[in-house]
């Protein structure tokens, strides 16, 4: 359990008081987990982030800071955007209470990324969309607004109780974890799991190429782009396939010139 708990880092997005930090800190560490990245707060360090904290300034302390989402998730496999609306794509979704055994699967070197939004506004559309699924916490219909820290505290929670009751013992040296894929049976990982950055490398390739083909507008893409790159983070590619797709588009590229 430890060793999974220490690959998941939590992720405030522009977070606009200092208290909800201090919260998060301290939902955090009640919860077994150590690792936040904050970006771009708008007040920290703070007094009262500290005073929030309370027994939990080491994990405040340690606190990143960084000045966008490419930067809080470089380095991570697999992303979880905290999301309550519904989108124009849907994309797929988790509910917190599922979170746990979703975790739990990964393969045993992949970072993971939980990222929560704005207070006022959430997490923006170009950054759900580098998440591979989006997370919802189940809600009051007449007023299901969770304050910040609060949310960050629910989640922790459904993945600490969730890991605790199944005595979840991750190995550290095996890398042929099988995952479920809905309708698929079992998957293996036989390579590593592609990185954020590599995702983000085939898709501008891919956009680039679509383009340049006239399959699409530049101008006015549609949405074709964001469908695509729905698919690949649903199948949670492997580096090895990343670079057999960007090897694909490189020769289609020679060709069209």
């Amino acid at each position: 359990m430890g060793t999974l708990f220490q690959r998941i880092r939590i992720v405030l997005v522009e977070p606009s008081h200092p208290g909800n930090i201090g919260g998060t800190a301290r939902a955090m560490k009640t919860m077994g987990l150590e690792h936040l990245v904050l970006v771009n707060p708008a007040r920290f360090p703070d007094p009262q982030a500290d005073w929030r904290a309370a027994g939990a300034m080491d994990v405040l302390d340690a606190a990143r800071v960084v000045d966008d989402v490419a930067a809080a998730v470089a380095g991570c496999h697999f992303v979880i955007g905290t999301s309550t609306r519904a989108r124009a794509i849907p994309w797929p979704v988790v509910l917190a209470k599922d979170l746990g055994p979703v975790l739990a699967e990964q393969p045993d070197e992949v970072e993971i990324a939980i990222l929560f939004g704005r207070e006022d506004s959430g997490l923006s559309n170009e950054e759900l969309q580098r998440c591979h699924s989006h997370l919802q916490i189940p809600s009051s219909r007449e007023y299901g607004s969770l304050n910040l820290a609060m949310a960050v505290q629910v989640v922790c929670y459904e993945i600490y109780q969730y890991l605790e009751k199944a005595e979840v013992q991750v190995s550290t040296t095996s890398r042929h974890l099988s995952t479920q894929v809905a309708g698929l049976g079992s998957r293996v990982w036989d390579k590593d799991p592609a990185s954020g950055q590599q995702i983000e490398g085939l898709m501008q390739h891919l956009e680039l190429i679509m383009a340049a083909s006239g399959y699409i507008d530049k101008a006015n893409p549609g949405h074709s782009v964001t469908r695509m790159r729905r698919l690949f983070m649903r199948q949670q590619l492997d580096e090895t396939e990343v670079q057999i797709l960007r090897g694909m588009l490189k020769a289609i590229e020679r060709n069209m010139n």
